[in-house]
């Protein structure tokens, strides 16, 4: 028995494995396409990780806030053309209460309320000043002041923040909130500063916790970073010879060298969706305090709310890191690019650059010179507004105002769901969807109560191995490249996935991701991933020989 041919040649196989997965992704689309139009299927891109689900409430009150915030410009001016004025801040907070009153079936009326009210009482806000930066932020006519994040906004975000990423347990003090263009904004900027400012320089040796999404592999190989990479690796295995995807003691040890000045780490980890154990961020800790004071940590944790009880490493080790969110996933909005960078007040950032030379002071002086008068005193989040905006905007540097509103509700809605009905909602959704994925393969999935469920990585050695033994595995290995079945799946079946390796997981493994697909799709994609590796299987248990 033969295998069914496919189009490309495993020499092809080989030149494209050396592409990013979502590169790759592109060629394995087409392949899909193909196959749907010829036998009339549906492709099913599990490639991709943007989410089917929107979150409904926070947009409904967003939209009606508008209607608000479009009557106050009216009010102001009315021009039969189009032309209206801006919101006056004279007693507009009774008008948005008489707003509220007399709309009280408007979709999303009951959010726009309870958010009113949760600023006026959770932080005392001036009801005038808080209804105005409402109106004029969803209508967007001014340039964001403060620049870093608006004054009324932020508080509500910080809340959010210290809910979902702190497990309602933070640190002593407060962070600093810099609202940017969704998580991939925020990793160009962090880069960015980090270099302009000294704290790591091209060549530095850094440790990145692996797999890890691909531009966090990519970015340091950049010739403008540079930089040597220690891979600090998810290999722990369980009695079973089953990934758990954990951090062992020996990989983590590797951060004790004084010479890694930065750790970066995507946590819950993609693709593997697994949050970092307990322990391993008590050893984290204990590493940072005892061996290695001077880490700087970047911590990237949009998956983190698809975790019962998360806590980041911004809440654990709050001094050395910088903490990035993104509401994309959770709240289904990556066209609204929303995403905060956190940094403690109390931070080594800060203290690291007042303790630079004299040389790399002067410059940064004369950098920052043209923005405030005493630039040493400006904190490293600041000048990485600043610098977003090549310094020389720094005036007009800032997150949109409606999009920064946007925002505000969706922290809102998830800080007023004090049962955590949306929350229990999409947990409960990407879970069912691993579930009807592994009930497919010939394996059982791994129970694990840190696995976001947001990707599922399937890691074919060790499925192979299980099911027909290290004969079969390496059969495969002899006869094909690792990425063959990614490209047997989509021009045989219309479905796509992306390559492990291309993490720096496994070579052997695939990414499914969890969440852009109806939930009955899993179930296809499970059977058909399990129908292509017994195809192999069929041709190695007869002679092993593939067909010319």
């Amino acid at each position: 028995m033969a295998l069914t041919k496919i189009k490309t040649s495993r020499k092809r196989e080989h030149l494209l494995e050396s592409l990013s997965p979502f590169q790759l992704k592109d060629n394995l689309i087409s392949l899909a396409q193909d196959e749907s139009r010829k036998a009339a299927t549906v492709m099913l891109n599990a490639g991709r990780g943007n989410p089917n689900w929107v979150a409904t409430t926070p947009r409904e009150a967003f939209f009606t806030l508008g209607l608000f915030g479009i009557e106050e410009c009216r009010r102001v001016m009315d021009n039969a053309e189009g032309l209206a004025g801006i919101p006056d801040k004279k007693g507009i907070a009774k008008r948005f209460e008489k707003f509220l009153s007399i709309n009280k079936t408007a979709p999303g009326i009951d959010l726009l309320q309870k958010a009113y009210k949760y600023g006026l009482k959770q932080h005392g806000y001036d009801a005038d000043a808080w209804v105005h930066e409402l109106a004029e932020s969803v209508i967007g006519d001014q340039y964001p002041e403060p620049d870093r994040m608006l004054s009324h906004m932020e508080p509500i975000v910080h809340d959010y923040i210290i809910q979902e990423m702190c497990n309602n347990e933070p640190p002593a003090g407060k962070y600093d909130l810099f609202a940017v263009e969704g998580g991939t904004a925020a990793m160009c900027y962090i880069f960015d500063s980090l270099m302009q400012n000294f704290l790591i320089k091209k060549g530095d040796k850094i440790a990145l916790m692996v797999p890890v999404f691909t531009p966090y592999i990519e970015i340091p190989e950049l010739e403008r970073y540079s930089f040597d990479v220690v891979e600090i690796k998810s290999n722990t295995m369980n009695k079973d010879g089953r990934h758990t995807w954990q951090y062992p003691d020996s990989e983590l040890e590797k951060l004790k060298d004084p010479s890694i000045r930065i750790l970066f780490a995507v946590n819950p980890s993609n693709p593997p969706s697994s949050a970092i154990h307990p322990d391993s961020l008590k050893k984290i800790i204990k590493i940072v305090k005892k061996d290695n004071p001077g880490l700087m940590v970047v911590t990237d944790d949009v998956y983190g709310t698809f975790v019962p009880g998360f806590k980041s490493l911004m809440a654990a080790i709050p001094y050395n890191t910088i903490g990035v969110y993104s509401f994309s996933k959770y709240f289904g909005c990556t066209g609204w690019r929303l995403g905060v960078i956190a940094i403690h007040q109390k931070n080594m950032f800060d203290d690291n650059i007042r303790r630079l030379p004299a040389p790399a002071t002067k410059a940064l002086n004369k950098r920052y010179g043209s923005i405030t008068l005493d630039p040493q005193r400006l904190k490293f989040i600041d000048r990485m507004v600043a610098d977003s905006r090549q310094v020389a905007l720094n005036h007009t540097a800032g997150l949109s105002l409606p999009q920064q509103t946007q925002m505000m509700l969706f922290a809102a809605f998830a800080l007023l769901d004090t049962k955590n009905k949306y929350k229990t909602l999409t947990q409960v959704l990407v879970q069912k969807r691993l579930k009807l994925l592994w009930d497919e393969l010939e394996i059982p999935l791994v129970k694990d109560p840190l696995n976001a469920g947001y990707y599922s990585e399937i890691d074919i050695q060790v499925w192979a191995e299980k099911v027909y033994g290290d004969k079969f595995f390496r059969w495969l290995q002899q006869h094909f490249e690792p990425v063959d079945i990614l490209f047997r799946l989509a021009e045989k079946t219309g479905v796509v996935l992306l390559n492990g390796g291309g993490f720096d997981g496994p070579e052997w493994s695939v990414r499914v991701s969890l969440a852009n697909l109806p939930t009955a799709s899993y179930s296809v994609i499970g059977k058909r991933i399990t129908e292509i590796m017994r195809e192999y299987a069929s041709v190695w248990k007869s002679n092993g020989t593939l067909k010319k």
